[in-house]
């Protein structure tokens, strides 16, 4: 069925109205979809697997609309006539596309959207009629909000919500009379989706869509006036997202070495961690210790920090990891008696691998930090 959203101007007569429709048959069932799109924001994941930076995305698919209860007013010389209407429509297409930025498992995304239905039945008084034909067409501009919670390397589920305007056509042609109308109304949703990367930049998705659209009664011909309730559709879509590359993060500058009558021997120790891991075990610590008391020892002014990751997982999420687990080792060290000024951290992702391996391998040995002096 069509959404539509359009304002209007209430006639006067119509405070006359002894005729009373009750709404908000589907509100429980709106405020359950909307309340657990919320709830499920705030799962803490097993695993991340991020968007991070800009990105654009496609989709198209199938729309339905719930059946459309609504009032029919006419003003007659003596009073108003109300008559309960209800109009369905068949499943129609829609065309979505968004622009957005990601960081960490957070989305904000502009998105813009048309969906088209055209009518299936009308029934007015209880009576349907088989001669009404008309078509329903919806432009969408929404913002939402997402978070993606990992359900795996390359698997996540997108849950979020999106508020904005919605500008909807209808038309109805009647035998004895036609709506032809359009206008801008406030609009909100909730979705969730499935997310496969493809690659490190391309994901496909697949999206589920409640969009809420609110409804004002309008003039739909002279001494006529239509009230009804709130247009509720579902959209489901298969889409594509790709992402840019994010801005490379610079590591933080280490305070400049006083002078040194003797270039020292470079000290180099190597911390190992398990798949997305990025916490020290017992045999890493005590690493750390070791490099710390040399460090000490050695009176060094300046150490460095690397991270590295082995190539499972997308390129953007294993140089965030790579950075997580280098401030890992440098909290250590500080908690061993380093100075913290004297510590330069840096995360290389998995492009420099101890043990060179195909995309999408987990190799241990890759999965380190390294420590020099």
């Amino acid at each position: 069925m069509h959404l539509w959203c359009i304002s209007f101007r209430k006639h006067p007569a119509q405070k006359n109205n002894c005729v009373q429709h009750t709404r908000g048959a589907g509100m429980k069932t709106k405020l359950w979809l909307l309340g657990s799109t919320l709830s499920l924001l705030f799962v803490t994941p097993a695993q991340a697997a991020n968007t991070e930076g800009w990105y654009v995305s496609v989709e198209g698919g199938g729309v339905w609309v719930d059946e459309w209860e609504h009032l029919r007013t006419k003003i007659t010389k003596c009073g108003p006539v109300t008559t309960l209407a209800e109009a369905s429509f068949a499943t129609g297409w829609g065309a979505l596309a968004a622009v957005g930025y990601g960081l960490q498992h957070w989305r904000v995304e502009f998105e813009g959207g048309y969906r088209s239905n055209e009518l299936d039945s009308y029934s007015k008084g209880g009576k349907t009629y088989d001669d009404v034909s008309g078509e329903l067409t919806q432009a969408t501009a929404m913002l939402n909000v997402i978070y993606d919670v990992p359900l795996g390397e390359k698997l996540s589920l997108g849950i979020g919500v999106g508020a904005g305007g919605d500008f909807t056509g209808l038309s109805l042609n009647f035998p004895w009379h036609g709506v032809d109308h359009d206008d801008w109304q406030f609009a909100y949703q909730g979705l969730a989706g499935l997310n496969y990367a493809l690659t490190s930049s391309l994901a496909m998705y697949v999206n589920y869509r409640y969009l809420n659209v609110k409804s004002d009664a309008f003039d739909a011909a002279p001494n006529l006036i239509i009230d009804g309730d709130d247009f509720q559709k579902h959209t489901a879509t298969l889409g594509l997202r790709y992402a840019f590359a994010p801005p490379l993060r610079a590591a933080p500058m280490a305070p400049p070495a006083p002078p040194q009558p003797a270039a020292p021997v470079e000290r180099e120790f190597l911390i190992f961690f398990g798949f997305n891991k990025s916490n020290l075990t017992a045999q890493a610590l005590a690493t750390v210790r070791q490099a710390a008391t040399a460090a000490q020892q050695n009176g060094t002014a300046k150490i460095r920090v690397v991270g590295h990751t082995d190539r499972a997982g997308s390129l953007s999420y294993n140089r965030a990891l790579s950075m997580r687990r280098a401030g890992t080792v440098k909290d250590a060290l500080i908690v061993e008696g380093v100075m913290g000024s004297a510590i330069a951290i840096a995360g290389r992702g998995e492009g420099e691998p101890i043990v060179p391996t195909a995309d999408g391998a987990r190799e241990p040995q890759n999965r380190r930090v390294k420590i020099t002096f």
